[in-house]
């Protein structure tokens, strides 16, 4: 076990690399599985949930190598259809294989997925799906389980945009006989990314990128290269945590378009920003103000930011509003936030923020991915020092956070939990 140790109070300056797309590579890690031959996938992230990932992939029979940022997976040779609860638990996006494994094995065999405790987040939609595809799904004792002889095209309607039922249900539906064709889909910019790689492997697509999508099925697909993009999330990570030390941040290698909810919110703070064809530089020369902020489906303002939102307007000037619709259980790090003296309440849905001089440095606990992202976010901005246990939660997200944050001015370190507790016990020792 590690922890993070963060000197506050020095502004982050500088220019920082993005590691490929989380959310889009695990969406096509479950793709690959529909495809004959070798895919090569360029740019590939080294964190923790591609990694269990690629575990679980080996398990139904997947070859994979893997030398630096990229990775040979070849699902030719598939030959299971179902996996233990050990090697499911850790990640939702385990769920998002039932689908490939009914379209290439005709049944499958899959425990209740895990991942972040940030709210209700049923897989209806998609079980509807599948079953409008013609299978039968079912889940008995935590474990579902499907099967289909053929699976076939259909009109699907989603409730919700859903992100992960709309990946999940277009990757499936690409070897399904006929066309489906699925009405109010997602439109982030992940969906756009997997039906550019399921085209790329022979799948026949239109629409991805709107409300509506079509699908028409074909017989076959075969494995080839694909470079995976940067990471959205994490860029907007890092243009936050400049703007809160009042530094300079640019990130390279991204799509502005992609940041304008989070830049415009920014600038309505009193951050300052410039674009150009690849990078989005943010900085702020005085105190932020307070905002009001409410999460939305793409091109809203993403639910993965709005925990490091709060950390940066705790210490805004005025009144701020977080209203998160999205996920409603995403509020583990308000009691964090303030243990560093932020002044955070919960109303409803909805997260009041009091704006506060300065946070204090403190020990405290990352409760997920983004809210672990919050509170590093949060002691660089503070005065003083802070330990951020449970780091593994960040691990899942973000590659060398603190080498990246290190290279930008950041006085960040990562030091086993052991080790700190002896030298805080020391120091504790000492002051008695």
């Amino acid at each position: 076990m590690n922890v993070f140790r963060i000197q506050g109070g020095y502004p982050l300056n500088g220019e920082v690399p993005i590691g490929g797309s989380k959310n889009a590579t695990l969406a096509i890690l479950s793709a690959v599985l529909m495809a004959k031959g070798e895919t090569v996938l360029t740019n590939f992230p080294n964190i923790r949930d591609v990694e269990v990932k690629l575990q679980l992939l080996e398990k139904f029979g997947v070859r994979v190598e893997r030398e630096g940022a990229t990775v040979r997976i070849d699902a030719t040779h598939l030959n299971g259809y179902e996996a233990d609860e050990e090697s499911v638990r850790p990640i939702r996006t385990s769920f998002y294989l039932l689908g490939p494994l009914l379209a290439r094995q005709g049944k499958a065999r899959l425990p209740a997925p895990g991942g972040c405790k940030i709210g209700t987040r049923p897989v209806d939609f998609h079980l509807k799906g599948l079953n409008l595809m013609g299978a039968n799904v079912e889940l008995n004792g935590g474990v579902y389980e499907g099967q289909v002889s053929q699976l076939r095209g259909a009109t699907i309607y989603l409730d919700f945009p859903s992100a992960g039922a709309t990946q999940h249900l277009m990757t499936t539906a690409a070897l399904a006989d006929g066309i489906t064709v699925i009405e109010n889909a997602a439109v982030e910019p992940e969906v756009q990314i997997l039906a550019h790689f399921l085209q790329a492997i022979g799948a026949n697509i239109e629409g991805a990128g709107t409300s509506t999508i079509t699908i028409q099925g074909v017989r076959e697909l075969r494995g080839r290269e694909f470079r995976l993009p940067e990471d959205r999330i994490q860029a907007a990570t890092y243009l936050m945590m400049g703007a809160a030390t009042r530094g300079d941040v640019t990130v390279k290698g991204v799509l502005p378009a992609f940041q304008t909810a989070l830049v415009s919110k920014l600038v309505e703070a009193g951050a300052h920003c410039e674009e150009g064809h690849d990078w989005v530089r943010v900085w702020a020369d005085r105190r932020l103000t307070g905002i009001r902020v409410k999460t939305m489906p793409y091109p809203g303002f993403p639910t993965d930011i709005q925990q490091p939102m709060a950390a940066l307007l705790a210490a805004a000037d005025g009144q701020s509003v977080i209203e998160e619709t999205i996920y409603e259980a995403r509020v583990g790090h308000i009691s964090e936030l303030n243990r560093m003296g932020a002044r955070m309440r919960i109303e409803g849905r909805s997260t009041l923020i009091e704006g506060v001089p300065a946070l204090q440095g403190a020990i405290v606990e990352a409760p997920d991915l983004r809210g672990g992202a919050a509170l590093v976010l949060a002691g660089l901005a503070a005065e003083g020092e802070t330990i951020v246990k449970n780091i593994y939660w960040i691990d899942r997200g973000y590659e060398a956070l603190e080498d990246n944050l290190a290279a930008l001015g950041g006085t960040i370190e990562r030091v086993s939990q052991a080790e700190w507790e002896a030298s805080h016990s020391a120091y504790e020792t000492r002051l008695n």
